[in-house]
């Protein structure tokens, strides 16, 4: 039927009378009112070691829909600035890479003079809520990282994308690469293990080396073999 049918955002309820007609239009306001966005990462555009911080370009994942239900993607919004984990000049620098799953944080005023300038400085126009004046702050619903620095109850742990690894914990250390060469430490000393096998040990003025055929102490005293 002709009634059933909705027109742009309203639905048929929308008209049943004065009070659905204000209701609706609070609810037009409100939509408008951009506060955080799920987005998709389409371009990134400067940062790295020796730079601040860059932009990106992003795709809001929700799609809009009409009173019908019927549904329509966003379109791309440019120049978001990312956020970094700093301090002065001190920072913990993880760029954004196109693909990244992350949300828009939006201000409730017009940014791009902040933007511009790095001061402070009126809005640039009177818009507000507005997902220009958004900061991408990332990442979430991602893939498992293949390297990372991780906080477990026993300590610290920093690991590369080829596989190395440097374990941080109350007994020690133990640093590893990709090769299988371990360096660890404990309240008995250093031990060196390479991945050819065998191990070399420090522990007070003791040096041994461990193989397959004994046990050589820095006095130059061998062992019996293991």
């Amino acid at each position: 039927m002709a009634d059933d049918i909705a027109y742009g955002q309203q639905r048929p309820p929308d008209t049943n009378d004065e009070t659905a007609v204000v209701m609706f239009l609070a609810r037009q306001l409100i939509a408008e009112m951009n506060t955080m966005k799920l987005v998709k990462v389409t371009k990134v555009t400067g940062g790295g070691v020796d730079q601040p911080a860059g932009t990106v370009e992003v795709q809001p994942l929700v799609s809009q829909i009409d009173g019908n239900g019927y549904g329509t993607e966003h379109g791309i919004v440019p120049d978001i600035p990312w956020s970094r984990v700093q301090g002065g000049k001190n920072a913990i620098i993880c760029e954004p890479e196109v693909g990244d799953i992350g949300y828009v944080v939006v201000s409730d005023r017009d940014i791009s003079k902040v933007k511009a300038t790095r001061a402070a400085a009126l809005p640039g126009s009177r818009r507000q809520y507005d997902l220009a004046d958004g900061v991408y702050v990332g990442g979430c619903l991602n893939v498992a990282p293949e390297q990372y620095l991780i906080f477990t109850a026993s300590g610290i742990r920093l690991v590369d994308s080829s596989g190395s690894s440097l374990a941080l914990e109350s007994g020690g250390f133990a640093l590893a690469d990709s090769h299988g060469n371990v360096i660890s430490t404990s309240a008995g000393g250093i031990t060196i293990t390479p991945a050819a096998g065998g191990t070399v040990t420090i522990h007070g003025k003791v040096f041994e080396t461990h193989t397959h055929n004994g046990v050589t102490t820095g006095g130059g005293i061998t062992g019996p073999p293991t």
